[in-house]
C-alpha cells in the first residue's frame, strides 16, 4: 500500500497511457506504441533515469504491452473480417527476421540513436496522417521480391523503436491501393508478429541500465506492464468499434499534432 500511495502519480500517468494507447490502436490503426514510447520516455526522465536508458526501456516496456493488446485488437477485426491471413502468411518470416534483427540491434546500441530513429518515424507519421492523401501511389503490391523487403522493414524498425506495427504496416498497404479497414486490421495481426519475439529478446538479452526505475528486468520494465496492459486490452476493442461509428479523420489529425510536437521534441533532445 505504501508503494502505491508513493508512486501514485506515475502509476496513474501508466494507467492513463494505457487507455489512450488502447483506444488508438483500434480507433486510428496507429499502433499504440506510438503513445506508450514517447510517454514512458519523458516519464522516465521525470524520474531522474538518464535519456538513453529511458529510451531503451520505453522501446521494450512498450513492445512487451502491445502483445497482449494485438491479440486482443485481433480479435475485434477478424470479426469484422478485416484480417488478410494469406498476406500475413506470405510476410510472416520474413517480419520475424527483421524483428529478431531489430530487438538484437537494441540490446546492442546506445539509447540515443533510438530516440533520432523514433522522433524521424513519428515526425513522418504525423506528416502522412496530416496530409491525408488518399490516392495510393502504386496501384497494387509489389511482386513476392518487393513484399519480403517490405515486410523484413516493418519488421526492423518497429522493433527498433517499440511500435506494433500499425504504424508502419498501416501506410505501406494502403501506399499499394490495399482497403483501408483491411489494413488496418491486418496490421493489428502484425503487431502481434512484432512484439512478442521483440519483447522476449529484450526481456532476456538486454543488459538492465544501472539507473533503470523499479521493476526492470532486462529492458522491461514490468511496473509499466502492469499498469498499462489491463487498460489497452480493455480499451482495443472499444476503439474498433468506435472507428465504424466516428469520422476518424479529425480525430486522425488531432493526433497528428500532438504527435509531430513529440516527435520534434524527441529530434530536438538528441540534436540539442
Amino acid at each position: 500500500m505504501q508503494f502505491i500511495v508513493e508512486h501514485l502519480s506515475t502509476i496513474l500517468a501508466m494507467m492513463g497511457t494505457g487507455i489512450f494507447a488502447g483506444l488508438l490502436a483500434g480507433l486510428l490503426g496507429v499502433g499504440g506504441g506510438i503513445v506508450i514510447v514517447p510517454v514512458l520516455f519523458f516519464l522516465f526522465q521525470a524520474l531522474g533515469v538518464s535519456a538513453e536508458s529511458s529510451m531503451l526501456i520505453a522501446t521494450a516496456t512498450s513492445l512487451a504491452t502491445i502483445v497482449p493488446t494485438s491479440v486482443s485488437s485481433i480479435r475485434a477485426h477478424h470479426a469484422k473480417g478485416n484480417v488478410d491471413f494469406s498476406l500475413l502468411k506470405a510476410w510472416a518470416l520474413f517480419i520475424l527476421l527483421g524483428v529478431l534483427a531489430g530487438s538484437f540491434v537494441v540490446t546492442m546500441i546506445n539509447g540515443e540513436w533510438l530516440t533520432l530513429l523514433f522522433g524521424v518515424i513519428a515526425t513522418l507519421s504525423a506528416a502522412n496522417m496530416l496530409i491525408g492523401r488518399k490516392d495510393a501511389f502504386f496501384s497494387s503490391l509489389p511482386g513476392r521480391a518487393g513484399q519480403s523487403m517490405m515486410a523484413i522493414c516493418i519488421g526492423f524498425f518497429s522493433s527498433m523503436v517499440g511500435i506494433g506495427g500499425g504504424t508502419l504496416t498501416v501506410p505501406t498497404l494502403t501506399f499499394c491501393n490495399y482497403p483501408a479497414h483491411r489494413a488496418v486490421g491486418t496490421a493489428a495481426a502484425v503487431g502481434l508478429i512484432i512484439s512478442l519475439p521483440a519483447a522476449i529478446t529484450m526481456l532476456l538479452l538486454g543488459q538492465r541500465p544501472e539507473d533503470a526505475p523499479f521493476g526492470t528486468i532486462g529492458l522491461v520494465n514490468l511496473l509499466g506492464f502492469v499498469c498499462i496492459v489491463p487498460l489497452t486490452v480493455l480499451f482495443a476493442p472499444l476503439g474498433a468499434k468506435l472507428a465504424n461509428r466516428l469520422d476518424a479523420g479529425v480525430l486522425k489529425k488531432v493526433f497528428a499534432v500532438v504527435l509531430i510536437i513529440t516527435g520534434l521534441r524527441m529530434l530536438a533532445q538528441f540534436f540539442f
